[in-house]
């Protein structure tokens, strides 16, 4: 079965670069290039895995975060930070996030992280 990945991230670049790798890993992934979007998609498509972008326009990542929260209590998330701020990562935390990264990131952590949480 393949796991579905809903990629949050407002910076183009970011997003396909992330996509691309996460398709080559063997996921589906669903991207949104804003807050909004990313929560529009969350109630269309029921998404094992979440990584969303904390800062974008419409709605933020603590936004995603929670309506992910509410709509699939168990399915994981992982935050990226351009900031590495610690109260931000705290309450991602404390919303639900499971695991962050700190932008920039290398694409290996990123997936290898995202291959911890599928399998766990």
């Amino acid at each position: 079965m393949t796991m579905t990945i809903l990629v949050a991230e407002d910076e183009t670049m970011m997003l396909k670069t992330i996509e691309l790798r996460l398709k080559k890993d063997g996921y589906t992934v669903q991207t949104a290039k804003d807050g909004q979007e990313a929560l529009d998609k969350l109630a269309e498509t029921a998404p094992d895995l979440v990584i969303t972008d904390m800062m974008m326009p419409y709605a933020t990542g603590m936004d995603v975060i929670r309506k992910s929260k509410v709509l699939f209590p168990y399915t994981p998330v992982i935050i990226l930070s351009a900031m590495g701020n610690d109260n931000e990562i705290a309450e991602a935390i404390e919303a639900g996030a499971i695991d962050y990264l700190v932008k920039p990131f290398s694409l290996t952590e990123l997936s290898i992280r995202v291959k911890k949480m599928i399998e766990n």
